[in-house]
């Protein structure tokens, strides 16, 4: 149900959320430590999940910004996909688990966005940058199954970003109704069937999965629909309003959810997203009158 405008919101909001450091020492090395990479949404520490947009904040991490453009796509290596994001923007890389390169979306001298490879399994990851040439030190960060974050919206403080059947964006001034279908946007929701190679821009709809215990671990997307939780003012709403929890087709690392809104919600209700064990996001609106 995504449109491009809904895309460009989110990616625009990637970006928004930079926060940018002036004039790093050319040929001094990156800078960063595990307690300055955070959820691009949210802001919040880890753990992360798998497919996730995470920024880190430091100092000489690039010579200078830029943003991804479509020139920056690559041709993805799986049978599958089409284009792939870049794991290499402006000298910038990020390699996960010492050698494999992640996918890139804006660097600056201050703050890089990635998203978190799609196929890594939970536990300890290590992450490190490197910067036209010179490595910065590597540091671990906690991957889990699932750690949901809503995107909030630049145009509207304080609600998510979500949209109407219609593919027009909910503000307060054209909010959505006990009744409709609508669709909230996300990252961290983890690895889907099918799972995207990593750097993926998926083509295709694929719902969130669980993965088993067994070797190797299965994906069970029933299992997956019956973890995750969304909540309305700290009401949890029935499953059977969950119409689809997966990647969102023709974007990287974000996900939608098709919820129902039931009746009796109120206006404005507070959305929270979890998944396991994890604390949800709190503070932002869903508008709804």
């Amino acid at each position: 149900m995504a449109n491009g405008a809904t895309i460009q919101l989110v990616i625009r909001t990637w970006l928004a959320l930079a926060v940018l450091c002036a004039g790093t020492a050319r040929g001094a090395g990156p800078s960063y430590s595990a307690d300055s990479i955070g959820n691009t949404s949210s802001g919040t520490l880890g753990p992360f999940a798998p497919n996730s947009i995470l920024s880190i904040y430091g100092t000489n991490l690039a010579r200078s910004r830029h943003e991804l453009v479509g020139s920056d796509l690559v041709a993805c290596p799986a049978s599958r996909a089409g284009r792939c994001l870049p794991t290499e923007m402006n000298y910038v890389r990020v390699y996960v688990q010492g050698l494999t390169p992640v996918p890139l979306l804006f660097v600056s001298e201050g703050q890089i966005n990635f998203i978190m490879s799609s196929v890594e399994r939970a536990g300890p990851v290590t992450v490190r940058v490197v910067t036209e040439g010179i490595s910065g030190p590597e540091v671990t960060v906690t991957l889990v199954d699932a750690a949901p974050a809503l995107f909030p919206n630049p145009m509207a403080v304080g609600y998510a970003i979500a949209q109407d059947s219609n593919y027009n964006l909910l503000t307060a001034d054209a909010p959505a109704h006990a009744g409709d279908t609508v669709v909230i946007y996300a990252t961290g929701l983890g690895q889907t069937s099918p799972n995207p190679a990593v750097g993926e821009i998926p083509s295709y709809a694929a719902s969130i999965c669980q993965l088993s215990q067994t070797t190797p671990p299965t994906c069970s997307s029933v299992l997956a629909f019956a973890a995750l939780k969304v909540t309305l003012n700290g009401r949890a709403v029935d499953p059977i309003l969950i119409k689809y929890v997966g990647l969102t087709p023709g974007s990287a690392g974000l996900y939608q959810i098709n919820l129902h809104l039931p009746e009796g919600t109120g206006s404005d209700p507070e959305i929270q997203v979890t998944a396991g064990n994890l604390t949800a996001q709190a503070g932002l609106k869903l508008p709804l009158r």
